[in-house]
C-alpha cells in the first residue's frame, strides 16, 4: 500500500480486496481508494462521475472505491496500529449533519466476511467515540466507510475482539475525536496528522510531529523526515537493514535504523513527486548521484 495527497484528495494505491459504502461502492478488487474534499455547498448530482474525473486526471485506472467530504485534507488523521492503517476525516457542522469518512487498510488479507464485519467494527467504534464526546447522534446521514486488505487471507472475521478488529476499533475510537478536534480548530495542524500505536513506555497512541521530534537529527544535519515511517517497511533489503530477534514480538523484526535512503533530500523530493516509485528505482537514483559526486 502507498498513499499520498494531491491537493484535497487522498489517494491510496495497492491491490485491494475491498468493501465500500460510498458512491459506486460494493465489494470487489480495486487498485485505488480515495477520499476527496469538495467545496462546502457544492451540489454533486453525480458523485461517482466526480470521483472518476479525479482518478482519470491522476492517470489512474477506473477500478476504484471513493468517498466524498467537505473536510479539508489538512485535517485528515492517519493512524497505524501494526498491520492496520486507518484514515479518518471528520466534520460535524452546526445546523447540518456533516460527514465522517473512515478508510481502513490491512496489510494482512481478510475474507469478504471479515471485510464486511470490519465495517460494523469501525462503525461501533465511531459511535462510541461520538457518545463519549456527548454527541446526541452516533453518526451522520452521509457517513461512509471503506475497508480494504492486501495479500493472502489471514483473517476470517473482524469483530471487535479479533486480532484485526481490536486494532480497527482502537484506531477509530482514538482517531475520530482527534479528527474532529482538527476540524473544529481545537488542534491546529498544517498537514495531515500521523499517529502510531507505540508500546514503548506502555501501550499508547503517539503523534509523530517532525518539527518537534526530540531525536532530530537522528542521522545527519539537513536530513528530510517526511518518510520517517518508511512506506517500504519492512523492505527486507539486506543492504539497508537486517532481521533481528524481538522478545516482545515473539519473532524477528526488521531493523533498518541505519538506513538513510529516504532521509536524503533528493530522494525524498523524488518520492514526493513520484509516490509509486519502487525501492529499486530510488536506490539506482541514489547511486547515480553518488557517482556524479
Amino acid at each position: 500500500m502507498r498513499y499520498y495527497l494531491r491537493g484535497n484528495t487522498l489517494f491510496i494505491r495497492g491491490n485491494f480486496r475491498s468493501v465500500s459504502t460510498g458512491a459506486g461502492g460494493g465489494i470487489g478488487t480495486v487498485s485505488t481508494l480515495l477520499n476527496h474534499a469538495v467545496e462546502p455547498g457544492e451540489d454533486l448530482h453525480e458523485p461517482l462521475r466526480e470521483l472518476s474525473v479525479i482518478t482519470t486526471g491522476e492517470g489512474l485506472p477506473g477500478d476504484f472505491f471513493g468517498l466524498l467530504t467537505t473536510v479539508r485534507m489538512q485535517h485528515l488523521c492517519i493512524l497505524q496500529y501494526d498491520f492496520v492503517t486507518v484514515f479518518i476525516s471528520a466534520g460535524i457542522h452546526k445546523g447540518s449533519p456533516g460527514t465522517i469518512n473512515i478508510i481502513v487498510c490491512s496489510s494482512q488479507g481478510m475474507s469478504d466476511a471479515a471485510l464486511a464485519g470490519a465495517i460494523i467494527t469501525a462503525t461501533e467504534a465511531k459511535s462510541e467515540a461520538l457518545i463519549k464526546r456527548s454527541h446526541t447522534a452516533c453518526g451522520t446521514p452521509s457517513d461512509a466507510a471503506i475497508v480494504a486488505s492486501e495479500g493472502p487471507v489471514v483473517h476470517q472475521c473482524a469483530g471487535a475482539l479479533t486480532e484485526v478488529g481490536t486494532r480497527i476499533h482502537a484506531a477509530v475510537l482514538f482517531g475520530v475525536p482527534e479528527a474532529l478536534q482538527r476540524y473544529e480548530g481545537v488542534v491546529t495542524r498544517e498537514a495531515p496528522s500521523y499517529f502510531i500505536y507505540s508500546r514503548y513506555g506502555g501501550d499508547h497512541w503517539a503523534e509523530w510531529l517532525p518539527k518537534a521530534c526530540p531525536y532530530y537529527p537522528c542521522h545527519f544535519e539537513g536530513q528530510r523526515c517526511e518518510f520517517c515511517y518508511c512506506p517500504f517497511y519492512p523492505c527486507g533489503d539486506e543492504s539497508l537493514g537486517q532481521w533481528v530477534r524481538s522478545a516482545s514480538r515473539n519473532g524477528p523484526v526488521w531493523n533498518c535504523a541505519g538506513c538513510t535512503l529516504l532521509h536524503q533530500p533528493g530522494t525524498a523530493d523524488y518520492l514526493i513527486q513520484n509516490p509509486e516509485a519502487s525501492l529499486r528505482e530510488l536506490k539506482m537514483r541514489q547511486r547515480e548521484k553518488q557517482n556524479e559526486a
